[in-house]
């Protein structure tokens, strides 16, 4: 799949040094390096997944992120939300997750927004991404995003997880030369049904790290052009038998009816 973004001129010095291991890596490069600095990642929860996902694309270089959370950190957050620490407890997840993110990457410019997403705001919050990832834990959050990226023709990076088990894919309304695959092609409107939360079924932390890793993992392949992305494709992980697949989720022929 070709680029999404277009690379800027060039890296600052330090910019250079600090991501020099993107630039030998087959795939990304140097020009790689200046697309992902050119790009723009909205990330819509700081949570569990958010967090991973949060660290990992400053790490990369991605040179603009949104983080969208109106929730601030409780101490039983901490077992698995790792951009936050015990001295934030009581702090806007929105604040301290740029605290970390500015920490890895002082380059990377970080909007906070301590709003709750909505139909209602979803399109002004999501206008502006190149790419949005969705790691919210409630199911109208998920529709509200996936409608508004599907309206804005933006890649959803998407992820979930729930005691030892997790998914990932992503979904587009336009992709270039593919077919269009979004949210109501895996879940059709009134399906879906509202999973227990982590308070009440548990969540492993590990595991979110690793799911982290693959969405933005997802993002950095999108943004460089590199390797394959998950359109179109589910993968699953259950940890606790250390097996992972994927299943193919094929577009609705009725959803545009």
């Amino acid at each position: 799949m070709r680029p999404l973004v277009a690379p800027v001129p060039a890296l600052e010095p330090t910019e250079l040094i600090r991501t020099a291991r993107h630039a030998v890596l087959s795939g990304i490069g140097e020009e790689g390096q200046r697309r992902l600095a050119a790009a723009h990642v909205a990330v819509v929860g700081a949570g569990g997944l958010g967090s991973p996902v949060l660290l990992a694309l400053a790490a990369a270089g991605v040179g603009a992120i949104t983080v969208i959370d109106d929730d601030v950190v409780e101490l039983t957050n901490l077992q698995r939300q790792l951009a936050h620490r015990v001295h934030d407890i009581g702090t806007l997840k929105t604040r301290s997750a740029a605290r970390a993110i500015t920490d890895l990457a002082p380059d990377c410019v970080v909007t906070q927004v301590a709003e709750r997403l909505s139909s209602a705001n979803a399109h002004e919050l999501l206008h502006k991404a190149d790419i949005v990832v969705d790691t919210s834990d409630a199911f109208a959050t998920r529709r509200d995003v996936a409608a508004a990226t599907e309206s804005l023709a933006v890649p959803l990076v998407w992820g979930a997880v729930q005691e030892w088990h997790a998914q990932a894919t992503v979904f587009w309304s336009n992709p270039p030369e593919r077919e269009p695959v979004v949210l109501a092609d895996l879940f059709p409107r009134g399906t879906e049904g509202e999973p227990p939360s982590c308070a009440q079924v548990g969540v492993l932390g590990a595991l979110c790290v690793q799911v982290g890793g693959v969405l933005a993992g997802e993002v950095i392949k999108l943004i460089t052009g590199a390797g394959e992305p998950l359109l179109g494709r589910l993968a699953m992980i259950d940890a606790l038998a250390a097996r992972q697949y994927e299943i193919e989720i094929r577009p609705s022929q009725g959803r545009h009816a």
